[in-house]
């Protein structure tokens, strides 16, 4: 097995240490299973051939996973598409003339439930919806006073908060490393830091009906939510202690998505999580960018990641075809 060539590989494609450790395993389990088959007399063209891997063999192999241990479907296709990866590695790189695994798909394995996709008229609507009812129309009345004032400050914070998930699309796990300088209010520009293991850096543009909200956190309400911490922080998004502490260990403090999650589910029903909605900008940027200008405002490493999101485009397809379809007409 050609582990430092597949390893140089999975490192190009951005996998992440702990794929790249499974996909190892992976293929260990089937090279040990490889070596058997002259035993079991089902692997012809490897007893014939040495390390020639063939179809047949790999057919063999996922049905000895099925039989053997029993596994289900779905994890048989994550075993399959490891060794896509690593004899694609092998056809790239003239070791072999033909990829084995190529055309083979495990069927029966089930897709991906699709949750509601926003447009981006709609996730606009979504904060201001949270705004109206929890920001600047809401009944603190059953706070207790002295606990008030920390409740205020999150609530305006996650208003900031928000309006970056629903204009530029960041994972929840971003917020807490853009910094105050990674907010240009002059240029209407944001930078999302980058990660080694999974995101590029990125500069998005800022959008007009969120200026006001940026500038009101960054002046009014960061200030006060720096109080309670004992010493200066270049995070643009502060945590805060629970209601009614004053705790300012980050073990402590109320993250955004923890009250944030709650009140979006009581303003509507069809709101799952954030990745919901950075799966509906994403799906919006394809349609109006295309694939490589929504790769880079994702952050994706991989043009493969992106183009995931175009299976969301499915239902608006069949839409299309029902209102074009002649007995509609």
């Amino acid at each position: 097995m050609d582990k430092a060539g597949f390893t140089a590989y999975m490192e190009s494609k951005g996998f992440s240490p702990r794929t790249q450790k499974d996909s190892i395993k992976k293929l260990n389990q089937f090279f040990d299973w490889l070596g058997t088959c002259d035993k079991e007399d089902t692997c012809t063209a490897y007893k014939v051939r040495g390390i020639q891997v063939t179809k047949p063999d790999i057919l063999h192999y996922l049905e000895h996973l099925k039989n053997s241990r029993a596994q289900q479907n779905a994890t048989r296709k994550t075993h399959l598409i490891t060794l896509n990866h690593y004899f694609t590695h092998l056809y790239q790189s003239e070791q072999i003339s033909v990829n084995p695994c190529l055309f083979l798909k495990i069927r029966g394995t089930k897709r991906r439930a699709l949750c509601k996709i926003y447009s981006p008229e709609e996730l606009v609507a979504l904060f201001d919806n949270y705004d109206a009812l929890f920001v600047r129309n809401y009944n603190d009345s059953h706070i207790p006073p002295t606990m008030r004032k920390q409740a205020a400050l999150i609530r305006d914070r996650n208003a900031a908060v928000l309006s970056i998930f629903v204009h530029q699309g960041i994972f929840t796990s971003e917020t807490g490393n853009i910094e105050t300088e990674d907010l240009d209010l002059i240029k209407a520009v944001i930078r999302i830091r980058g990660s080694e293991k999974r995101l590029k850096e990125r500069i998005l543009p800022l959008n007009a009906t969120q200026m006001g909200v940026l500038m009101h956190y960054l002046q009014n309400t960061r200030p006060k939510i720096l109080q309670y911490h004992a010493t200066e922080s270049k995070k643009l998004f502060l945590p805060l202690p629970g209601i009614g502490k004053n705790e300012t260990d980050d073990d402590e403090m109320c993250k955004p998505c923890y009250s944030l999650t709650p009140a979006l589910k009581s303003i509507d029903k069809q709101f799952v999580n954030f990745k919901q909605v950075r799966a509906s900008l994403i799906t919006h940027w394809i349609k109006t960018h295309g694939l490589r200008k929504a790769q880079y405002m994702a952050g994706h490493r991989s043009i493969i990641a992106t183009e995931e999101y175009a299976i969301n485009d499915l239902d608006d397809l069949t839409n299309d075809v029902n209102k074009l379809h002649p007995f509609n007409m």
